[in-house]
């Protein structure tokens, strides 16, 4: 990808910090509280609170530039779409973590390339063409704004180790500006929304996981999370809470031992239909999945299950997406997609099976799997040893390595979504919008029958394996493109599947031949978030805010998890503060004990879920839901 001064450069991995005070001393801050501290910083430059919204593309754009940036215009409109009304402070975090750091060696890297004198320096009538025609193209105003900077542009050249430097200097002072004035500012620095909090010696120091976060676009509701302590300024000051209601739920505990899913009698003689499919982690923390139709043709009982699915591991180490939850909610169709009706979903369970039992007419479902994201989490731990991929033999041929053939295998099981051993058009282009944003059409799969292994015009395993020989032959052995469907696919690099889980869906019918077809792989929001309102609210416990009659917290528990969503049947928009500081046992989807949401006026919103950290020991669930004035 072209890079640009008006490329974009996640701050995150700065270190630049206020001046130290007596907490920092004591406790140094993490990485992540350094990242919050600096998006806090940036937003409170423009904004007075963290509870203002964005409402412009000249909004986001001025507090990316206070976060050390410069975006494009192409990377503003990624973000502020048509249907972009407002981005609340998480949303602008996201954003944040989203894009990636450029560093001055990637920004030198990049330019390289086109220095065919290797004297630092790129012709003009080259950089036109490499800015205007590859990656993230610029236009020729653009092109020329860089070329019209005196100090890094002479005799028809542009001299990009100056322009790097340059850019990052410019970056580096621009976050340094923006953390000075927060310093400064002491009524600046106490309002905030969250637990990044100065002055908190007695805080626990250590490393507080990352948030799950994610943005819900095309609702009339949106989501914001913020780090949270009992010494923040919204718990110090109790007149800003207008009334709180809290639930207690205790949870013995389970170890996997307890059996509510048992299989029908007979089933053996019902028919049958698998497919599988995984549940991807974005950056963000956003999950998405494949998504399904099912057609049954007459009434019958059904058995549906989903599980997370054993790929071929080292003997006695078992997987770590095993022990991912997984749930599968059944939606019927009523005359168009856009008319779903929940059914029900999958809240037995046996193990890491999760199922359900019963009768269905005949028509059309959509099975919209489902995680809670409080185990499929970002990892924090670095990897430090690359694990290599391809290597040359005493003749100079390539080839892959036995670990890279073995994760290979792994991902043809995954993608190989009806387990035939073969994958079809449909299937490989599931794979491909996955890794690279694009299809493969009918013309494109042709060439690949005729040169790689293919039976019934679906390419075998084999042939597989040689597709990706020939993308790394096309790079001279260079694994860069390997390593980004890898790590598309959720590997790390040291080929651990640590930001997925792939899971199979099992499908028997008792009086006909169920079909199951997967139709999308999207984010698991939407047509899920209303399901499991939905869900919630009918079988859940309800708890009425004092005083406030239209706003109510639901909680449903089963021995596996607790959901609770928060309804705002009031004409106004609300902000609801979360505290779990007193559960005993738990994580939750956000990675937060204390944070705030927004729910929207007339609306509904899955406010999080929570989970037993060791479910071999009691779990006590205990949360405080405060109305915010």
């Amino acid at each position: 990808m072209a890079i640009s001064p008006r490329s974009d450069a996640t701050f995150s991995s700065q270190k630049s910090t206020p001046s130290e005070s007596p907490r920092t001393k004591k406790f140094p801050l993490t990485e992540e509280e350094i990242f919050y501290m600096n998006c806090r910083a940036a937003y409170l430059t423009v904004f007075k609170s963290s509870l203002e919204n964005i409402i412009s593309k000249d909004q986001l754009y001025l507090a990316l530039q206070h976060a050390g940036r410069n975006p494009s215009q192409k990377t503003i409109n990624k973000y502020w779409t048509p249907q972009t009304a407002k981005l609340n402070f998480d949303d602008f975090c996201i954003i944040l973590r989203k894009e990636k750091p450029t560093s001055k060696a990637e920004l030198l890297k990049s330019f390289k390339q086109l220095d065919v004198n290797d004297d630092g320096c790129i012709l003009h009538t080259d950089l036109y063409k490499f800015l205007t025609k590859r990656g993230e193209k610029m236009t020729r105003e653009e092109v020329n704004a860089i070329i019209n900077l005196t100090d890094v542009n002479a005799d028809g050249k542009f001299d990009y180790i100056k322009f790097c430097k340059l850019y990052m200097t410019t970056n580096k002072q621009c976050l340094k500006t923006t953390l000075e004035k927060l310093e400064v500012d002491s009524k600046m620095r106490r309002h905030q929304f969250g637990n990044h909090i100065e002055g908190s010696p007695e805080r626990d120091p250590s490393p507080v996981p990352k948030p799950s976060p994610k943005i819900i676009r095309k609702t009339d509701q949106e989501t914001f999370s913020n780090k949270g302590d009992t010494r923040s300024s919204l718990l110090s000051a109790p007149r800003k809470f207008k009334t709180s209601v809290s639930f207690t739920i205790t949870m013995g505990a389970n170890g996997n031992q307890n059996s509510k899913l048992t299989e029908p009698n007979l089933i053996k003689d019902w028919q049958y239909m698998q497919s599988k499919g995984c549940f991807f982690l974005e950056e963000d923390g956003e999950i998405i999945s494949h998504q399904y139709r099912m057609q049954i043709t007459q009434r019958s009982m059904v058995y549906l299950t989903i599980k997370p699915l054993n790929l071929s591991q080292v003997e006695g180490k078992p997987s770590p997406w095993l022990s991912v939850d997984t749930a599968l909610y059944i939606l019927k169709e009523n005359e168009s997609q856009a008319n779903l009706q929940l059914v029900c979903f999958t809240e037995l369970r046996n193990r890491e099976v999760f199922g359900w039992t019963g009768e269905l007419g005949p028509g059309i479902y959509w099975l919209i799997p489902s995680t809670t994201g409080c185990r499929l989490r970002k990892k924090i731990k670095p990897v430090t040893d690359e694990a290599q991929l391809v290597y040359r033999d005493e003749t100079g041929k390539l080839f892959l390595t036995k670990e890279f053939k073995s994760t290979l295998s792994d991902i043809f099981e995954v993608i190989d979504l009806d387990g035939n051993g073969l994958l079809s058009l449909e299937e490989y282009n599931f794979f491909e919008l996955r890794t690279s944003g694009e299809k493969c059409d009918e013309d494109a799969w042709a060439v690949c029958r005729e040169n790689f292994d293919t039976k019934r015009n679906e390419l075998t395993r084999q042939g597989f394996m040689d597709l990706n020989l020939m993308e790394a032959n096309d790079r001279e052995g260079d694994p860069c493109d390997l390593w980004v469907t890898l790590h598309s696919m959720g590997y790390n690099k040291a080929l651990e599947l640590t930001e997925a889980c792939p899971f199979v869906i099992d499908i028997y019918a008792e009086k006909c031949k169920p079909k199951i077809k997967a139709v999308h792989m999207e984010a698991c929001s939407g047509q899920l978030e209303k399901a499991i309102c939905k869900s919630v609210l009918s079988n859940g416990d309800a708890k009425v805010m004092d005083g406030y009659e239209n706003i109510i917290v639901h909680t449903y528990s089963c021995d596996t998890w607790i959901t609770s969503v928060i309804e705002n049947k009031s004409d106004e928009k609300v902000i609801i503060h979360i505290n779990n500081e007193l559960s005993k046992n738990c994580v939750n989807n956000r990675g937060l004990n204390i944070f705030a949401v927004e729910v929207g006026p007339k609306s509904t919103m899955v406010c999080q879920h929570v989970m037993p950290l060791n479910e071999r020991q009691e779990w006590i669930y205990y949360c405080i839901y405060s109305l915010i004035s």
